[in-house]
């Protein structure tokens, strides 16, 4: 978690819910009211941490429209973004599409596009392109499989991935985009990296930021975990130097659980 200045964090922590392929339009409505609700019921400031949600492109309209007409303090974005603006290109999602839809965030690179669909580190990159060019923040998502940790060639292959994804980006752009590590291994599992773990490869790939870019664009930029995290898990996670924040997959799905992750800051003065 960030150093604190007059108990304002350095960088505005950012709690992310993935519902990944979950949640009808009707789910989606229900969930976004749940969590409101219960974040309202415990005074949440939204100001000192964020909380974004990621749900399916069918559901985005549905979201947009009550967190505009209930002025709800929680933004969202879209799971994946298209490099390419317009055209013939059956399935694919613009990034002006989610923008005109209120997206502030979109994911990019996450570890199921990866594998599932094939998407290589060029891909990556344009689409990364894709969502600055249309004004959305990317978070991207790096991180390493089961075999490749075991080999101790972790650290390599995830700076490799980083390297890849941000070539031809200003120090400007990467400030204000986020990155997300998560260990193959641990996404769906119930494994989590250990603390050390996980702050040592946030820690690389700030210091890989301040080599490819300068200090200051390093420090400002925001790394999250992601891999099994939970409620119970959370202090742990958060009390970490540099990660800023968590990327939550199964847990984003019930509202209470969430709850309890984004309000991380009362496990860390209960522990």
């Amino acid at each position: 978690m960030t150093a604190k200045t007059d108990g304002v964090y350095d960088r505005t922590p950012l709690i992310a819910g993935n519902w990944k392929m979950h949640m009808d339009h009707f789910q989606a409505v229900s969930l976004v009211q749940k969590l409101s609700w219960t974040l309202a019921d415990h005074d949440h400031d939204f100001g000192r941490v964020q909380v974004a949600i990621f749900p399916p492109f069918t559901d985005l309209r549905s979201v947009q429209t009550l967190i505009m007409a209930d002025k709800l303090d929680l933004t969202y974005g879209g799971q994946d973004v298209s490099q390419y603006d317009s055209g013939a290109y059956t399935g694919d999602i613009s990034g002006d599409f989610l923008r005109k839809l209120g997206c502030t965030y979109v994911l990019v690179g996450h570890s199921e596009r990866r594998t599932l669909h094939a998407e290589t580190d060029e891909t990556v990159n344009a689409k990364l392109q894709a969502a600055v060019r249309h004004e959305l923040t990317p978070i991207l998502c790096v991180g390493e499989g089961l075999e490749t940790r075991t080999a101790g060639e972790h650290i390599d292959f995830t700076m490799h991935q980083l390297r890849a994804a941000l070539k031809g980006r200003s120090a400007e752009q990467v400030a204000n985009l986020v990155v997300a590590y998560e260990p193959v291994w641990a996404i769906g599992t119930g494994e989590v990296a250990g603390p050390g773990d996980a702050q040592e490869m946030s820690a690389a790939l700030r210091q890989e930021i301040a080599t490819l870019y300068d200090a200051e664009t390093a420090n400002a930029t925001r790394v999250l975990y992601g891999g099994s995290v939970k409620a119970d898990n959370v202090a742990t996670i958060m009390r970490e130097r540099d990660i800023d924040g968590v990327l939550v997959g199964g847990a984003s799905l019930d509202d209470e659980q969430f709850a309890s992750i984004v309000r991380f800051e009362h496990h860390l003065l209960t522990d």
